[in-house]
This record gives C-alpha cells, structure tokens and sequence, in this order.
C-alpha cells in the first residue's frame, strides 16, 4: 500500500504545484509554441519517470530503432493498465499525445496537463464527435506530433496477454488519411503493477516493443480494409513468438494478408 500512497501523493503535488507552470508554458506558447510542448513533455516524463520507480518498475524497451525519426507516427497499442500510459511517455523518443476517452476530460488539472501534452479526448458513443476527434488528430500528425491510440477501447481484463479484444477498425483512421506510419505497440507486465492486485501496486519487469512501420497504402488490398485487425494480428504474433524467440529480442514480422487470422470477412465492419 506505501507504493500506492507514495505514487498519489506524487501526481496530487505536481498537479497542484505545477498550476502556476501551466499559465507561464501558456505564455510562452503564443512566442514559441514548440518550445512549450517540448518543456511540457519533458516535465511529464520526469513526472512518469519519478512515478514508475516509486512503483519498482524495471522496464525493457525494444525496437525504437524501427521509429522513424523525420515523421510524426501512428502508435497503435494493446491495453491492459493505466501504467501503459506511463510506460508510453517514458520510452517515446518525440512529441506525441494520447487519445484518452472522453470522460478524462472531466478530472480537474489533469485535463489541463492532458491538453498541453497534445491529447484528445474520444467520445465513442458519438459519431459526430468522434470524426472531429479523428480530423484534429490528422492536424496533429501534420504538425509533427505523434498520435497513441489503444483500438481495443478499454483496457482488457483477461489472464491471458494473447487475449487482445477486437480493435476497432475507426481507430486507424488518423493513418489512413494522414499517410503516416503506424507503429505497432505490445506491453507485457503494466497490468501486474496495479490492476492484476488492486489497490495494492507492486514491482514489475515491464517490457515494451516497438514494431516496424506499418504504411496501410502499402497493404495488401485486403488488408487495407482492415488495418485494424491486421494491426491486430502483428502484435497477437508477438505474444506467440516472444518464448520461442528467445524471448522476443527480435522484431516481428508482418503476417501475410493470408495468414491474418484476425481479419474479418470482406464487407464486416
């Protein structure tokens, strides 16, 4: 329980102490305003970082050479913590924000921190609301800053980290019409930090891999119906060849349009 009170009391003093560096990195913007995203990012890494040792996180991040380094990218991640998010700012080599659901917006301060660090906030249930989401995200990527998605929609609760929850197909839109890259993500170990043992937060060995580039143009034209499930299937292959593969250190490849199990049928949505 100390680990958990310590992390608490971490994020409530930077949300409460860092008030008056929000207004002055909102000044600075109108000057310089990637200067400001760049000292956001940094002081919410440096946040996350404090937050992940206090939690005894050991982490291992592989892959980040398959990021590319002249472009904004997609991230495209399983869910399975809210330590994910930690893990995602911590490792991350640029500017990049999250696409939160919506009700996050809703929790004072942190709102206003998510808003600086380039987030958006997704409203699922409206359709409307959800496309204005998308197209900000296509600017954002134009801009240069990176986008994270979790398609899955939640974090999911199985035992079992091969068990992904279907991701929704919407979610890769921002790459589809940006042309961006879409990077696919795996974590293994967030959920056994906090949610496996609630309330209770216990040391992990994290580890994060990064994929190769995935360009949907370039997909089969299958494929490119469903670069979700295909997003999908890169990573489920990864779980199945972490073992075998002396434990994942190297790269996966992409399946075959063929051997994309989890694919739907042509015209599913």
């Amino acid at each position: 329980m100390i680990r958990l009170i310590m992390a608490v009391i971490a994020i409530v003093l930077y949300l409460i102490l860092t008030i008056p560096v929000l207004w002055i990195l909102k000044v600075r913007e109108r000057k310089n305003p990637e200067a400001a995203n760049w000292r956001s990012f940094y002081m919410v890494r440096w946040i996350f970082r404090l937050i992940s040792r206090l939690a005894g996180i050991r982490y291992e991040v592989r892959g980040l050479e398959n990021i590319p380094s002249d472009r904004a990218v997609l991230y495209v991640g399983n869910h399975r913590s809210y330590f994910d998010i930690v893990m995602g700012y911590i490792t991350v080599p640029g500017l990049t924000g999250f696409i939160a659901k919506k009700e996050m917006a809703k929790i004072p301060l942190l709102n206003r921190w998510m808003d600086r660090m380039n987030c958006l906030f997704l409203d699922r249930s409206n359709i409307k609301e959800g496309l204005k989401t998308i197209l900000t995200g296509i600017e954002k990527i134009k801009g240069g800053i990176s986008m994270w998605i979790f398609p899955e929609g939640t974090r999911g609760a199985s035992e079992d980290p091969k068990e992904l929850l279907e991701f929704h197909e919407g979610s890769l839109k921002i790459a589809e019409k940006s042309g961006c890259p879409v990077i696919p993500v795996a974590m293994v170990g967030t959920a056994e930090v906090l949610e496996r043992h609630f309330p209770w937060i216990r040391p992990s060995h994290v580890i994060i891999q990064y994929g190769k580039p995935i360009y949907i143009k370039e997909l089969s034209e299958k494929d490119r119906k469903f670069p979700g499930a295909y997003t999908r299937q890169v990573i489920s292959s990864w779980w199945r060849n972490w073992r075998d593969r002396d434990e994942g250190t190297e790269s996966a490849e992409h399946p075959s349009a063929a051997g994309c199990d989890g694919c739907p049928a042509d015209g599913a949505v």
